[in-house]
């Protein structure tokens, strides 16, 4: 394609986020693109666009010549699968926001990229209308990358500023998210740090060249966050954010994981509100920086579908430098974390995981223990998943054995 090809899409799905494409692509005329057809599940709602745009039957849009590009919107992650594959291999160019289809069939897609040499995008996938995919495929195409941090679900976001700001309860904050039409149709895609593993599986490789599944990383939600643990945030200044992470240690190896992790107002993450999602890059020459955007909701994620059809535009397509033109980091479940542990009454927390002991109080209902641990021990057990207990990373979660010693050692004098 060129910047003087006009895009003929096919769109499979015309929900918040498809009707919001429809919408901006109505009003702008610049970008040289139409949407010819829709492929829809239910034929009988109503919609916001013409009649005659729509069909129920998906090989009217991926066998119609005349279409060049599939726009693929819809959260069956199969069907998605089925859609994007028939596409690619059949010469159209794909933009995608499906990150559970991405994340799960990572290997296999790449292949058929690889292959058929057609560009397959989904920026949308991660963050919404933060460009992060673009900027680690590009602007950080070198293996001076250190981490990448940060809130990539805005569901989550909502509910946990929600209950920390208007002191609500979980049930009334998630309700509110999902008449906000924040939240996934399966709430627990949220909640349970589903969707957020998915797209931290689908960073790695740009970050990275790590090619990974979801069920290979070590993830929480927030379904198991208690008021308990939120007033020990209130007292100590802290903020409760579901937070995935993606650090190189020491040793050239990748430590990566979501969890919620108690953060500080010198973190810039902490000030990071509602359905906003906000994203930490570390280099090695340039620091941190820091991108904050919309995370969730139609226009946000349809901008992130628009910046992926102009760039088609220019037959851009993902490289994939770091997997295919570097030596690829590897996984590693070797290494130090401090958390926080609670539990209702009736449910021991096992000392012995600890390597070593900061905290440890509770009261008749609930107990909670502050230690650091090698990540290898979550990694190998379940008790932690058990309902009514919780995990949350304190805000400096990476250690040595030797600095957690010495951060012990400056609370106490602190304390004093």
């Amino acid at each position: 394609m060129s910047k003087q090809t006009k895009l003929n899409i096919g769109l499979f799905g015309f929900g918040v986020v498809g009707e919001s494409l429809w919408q901006v692509l109505q009003r702008n005329t610049s970008l040289n693109a139409k949407i010819s057809k829709v492929c829809i599940k239910h034929a009988d709602k109503v919609r916001n666009a013409p009649g005659e745009l729509f069909t129920t039957d998906p090989d009217v849009v991926l066998n119609d010549a005349s279409i060049n590009v599939i726009v693929e919107l819809i959260d069956d992650a199969d069907a998605a699968y089925d859609i994007v594959t028939y596409a690619l291999k059949n010469g159209k160019a794909v933009v995608s926001a499906n990150k559970k289809m991405i994340a799960t069939h990572l290997p296999e897609l790449l292949a058929i990229q690889k292959e058929y040499q057609v560009p397959f995008l989904y920026e949308a996938a991660c963050c919404a209308s933060i460009p992060v995919i673009r900027n680690l495929e590009e602007y950080y195409d070198n293996d001076l990358l250190q981490g990448v941090s940060g809130i990539v679900n805005g569901s989550t976001n909502y509910i946990l500023t929600k209950i920390s700001e208007e002191g609500i309860d979980f049930p009334t904050a998630l309700k509110q998210a999902q008449d906000k039409g924040f939240a996934e149709s399966n709430p627990a895609l949220d909640i349970e740090g589903t969707d957020a593993v998915n797209k931290l599986t689908i960073l790695l490789i740009h970050a990275y060249g790590i090619v990974s599944q979801p069920e290979r990383l070590t993830y929480s939600g927030i379904h198991h966050i208690a008021d308990y643990d939120a007033q020990y945030a209130r007292e100590k200044g802290y903020e409760i954010k579901l937070v995935a992470h993606a650090h190189k240690l020491d040793t050239g190896d990748v430590a990566a994981f979501v969890f919620p992790q108690f953060l500080k107002k010198t973190s810039s993450l902490f000030h990071v509100k509602n359905e906003y999602n906000g994203v930490i890059i570390e280099s090695g020459l340039a620091d941190k920086q820091f991108f904050n955007g919309k995370g969730a909701g139609g226009y946000p994620t349809a901008s992130a579908v628009i910046s992926d059809l102009s760039a088609l535009r220019y037959n851009y397509k993902y490289e994939y430098k770091k997997l295919y033109n570097q030596h690829p980091a590897t996984l590693t479940d070797d290494f130090y974390l401090r958390i926080y542990v609670s539990a209702i009454d009736g449910i021991e927390i096992p000392e012995v995981i600890f390597e070593q002991i900061e905290e440890w109080s509770g009261n008749e209902s609930r107990s909670y223990v502050v230690g650091c641990i090698h990540f290898s021990r979550l990694v190998e057990s379940s008790w932690w998943k058990a309902k009514g207990v919780s995990v949350i990373l304190l805000p400096d979660a990476f250690v040595t054995l030797e600095q957690d010693k010495i951060l012990q050692q400056e609370e106490v004098l602190i304390a004093d």
